[in-house]
């Protein structure tokens, strides 16, 4: 274990068609891990991922588990090349999941099966159209908070995702959103956009798909990490196993502590960071959350090999 290593693992966004192609043409362990998901999912996934539409893998049911699976076969190419076990792990949403699956808490087949639902429960949550999110960028959260509560009026909107210094993602019902789009722009946000996604996550808005998957997790097999993994919902670590299972529902509908999950790798000695899926948008955040933090990533064959020089 490198005590100064920490791995991150990123959510939905980073999805893209073609992702992993020059890994995989390099290592068939990346399309037997995704032959393992399909096995699950019961559709071909690498073949989406490959030669889908980007829409196909946008929607959320699909994203999830392409996301998950991604990171779990870049996980594996690290340890087949001998890389060192990282002190600590955090994930973006989505990507707590991808840790817990490293961390030896979940199987990877059961936590396909859990994500899958837990994308479909998340999307039936609330029909297409009546909820937004939006990133607003510039600003105090303080300020984006309190724009939050003076545009509800009665309705939903919050701070969902805390994801670096100036940079807070909001949602809730879409008029709300739009509301709490115009203050913010008007206490001077240098940018203030409404995002292409189809349902207001990590809002109370979303707790009937925290509801809805407590059955499925509640039958699966949870252990005790063998890495400890830093959760979003409060930024701490958790060993006992019918807790992560709490948290892991509640992280539905409960806000991303990403600045606070970076700032607690950091403070347990973590010097640099690995971004262990598709995408570099973890990388960004972390640079801008802590500049002493070295970001590397390894989606792609000379990523990787650096990743791994690195070290």
């Amino acid at each position: 274990m490198n005590s100064q290593l920490a791995f991150v693992f990123p959510g939905q966004g980073s999805q893209k068609i073609g992702m992993l192609a020059e890994l995989a043409s390099a290592n068939p362990l990346v399309e037997q891990t995704f032959q393992e998901a399909s096995d699950t999912l019961g559709y071909d996934c690498w073949k989406l991922v490959q030669e889908g539409e980007q829409d196909a893998i946008n929607l959320t049911e699909r994203t999830q588990p392409i996301l998950l699976t991604a990171s779990i076969a870049i996980w594996r190419l690290w340890q087949q090349h001998g890389g060192p076990i990282p002190m600590a792990m955090a994930g973006h949403s989505l990507g707590e999941w991808s840790a817990l699956v490293c961390a030896n808490v979940v199987s990877f087949s059961d936590a396909v099966e859990i994500v899958r639902a837990r994308g479909a429960f998340m999307q039936q949550a609330v029909p297409v159209g009546v909820g937004a999110m939006a990133a607003i960028m510039g600003i105090d959260d303080g300020i984006v908070i309190d724009a939050c509560r003076d545009a509800a009026q009665g309705q939903i909107v919050a701070a969902v995702n805390f994801n670096a210094p100036g940079q807070v993602v909001i949602a809730g019902d879409a008029a709300a959103v739009g509301r709490a789009i115009d203050i913010c722009k008007k206490a001077g946000a240098k940018r203030a956009v409404e995002l292409p996604v189809s349902a207001p996550f990590h809002t109370t808005l979303m707790t009937p798909a925290a509801e809805n998957l407590a059955a499925l997790v509640a039958e699966k097999t949870f252990s005790a990490p063998t890495i400890p993994v830093v959760h979003n919902v409060h930024a701490q670590t958790e060993a006992n196993p019918e807790a992560i299972k709490a948290l892991m529902l509640e992280q539905i509908y409960k806000p991303v502590l990403w600045v606070d999950c970076v700032k607690g790798l950091s403070e347990r000695g973590a010097r640099t960071l690995i971004e262990c899926g598709p995408g570099r948008v973890l990388n960004g955040l972390s640079k801008r959350i802590d500049r002493d933090l070295t970001s590397l990533a390894t989606d792609d064959v000379a990523s990787l090999e650096n990743a791994l020089t690195s070290i």
